[in-house]
């Protein structure tokens, strides 16, 4: 990656931005697994409550994939705002957002419109799945990550 530091138009602000990278790495990558909680908190109190929505999206058996679901959502947030093996949670949650993409631009027949908000969250998942939970996570703190 080159040196941004060196082509700042106002170069005193560099000193700013590295204090802030850790801080917002670690923002984002709470506010997306808390997000993921949220969203998968009825889930886990109803696991078998998908049952019908993922078979409809040829997810066979419906028993195994909607508990599959609402613990990748709930359990996978916990551990992206944790910072603990995150990359799989973020690989996880990946995967289930490339769904909800297909779902909603597809199945749904809602195009970009209605996949834009699993495209966005895709994304950020895909970020932390590549980089890891940054210096600010419990997997640095134990200086184990995958």
């Amino acid at each position: 990656m080159m040196n941004s530091q060196n082509n700042l138009v106002l170069p005193k602000l560099g000193s700013l931005y590295a204090r802030l990278g850790d801080p917002t790495f670690a923002f984002l990558r709470v506010i997306a697994g808390v997000a993921l909680m949220t969203h998968g908190y009825g889930k886990i109190l109803d696991p078998f409550g998908a049952v019908g929505m993922v078979e409809s999206l040829g997810f066979f058996p419906g028993e195994l994939w909607s508990p599959a679901l609402a613990v990748t959502e709930f359990f996978g947030g916990l551990l992206l705002a944790l910072g603990v093996l995150t990359r799989p949670a973020a690989v996880a949650a990946t995967v289930v957002l490339a769904v909800t993409v297909y779902f909603h631009w597809v199945a749904a027949g809602q195009g970009y419109t209605g996949a834009e908000k699993s495209i966005l969250w895709a994304a950020i998942t895909l970020f932390f799945a590549v980089h890891g939970g940054g210096r600010l996570s419990l997997d640095r703190l134990l200086r184990r990550e995958i």
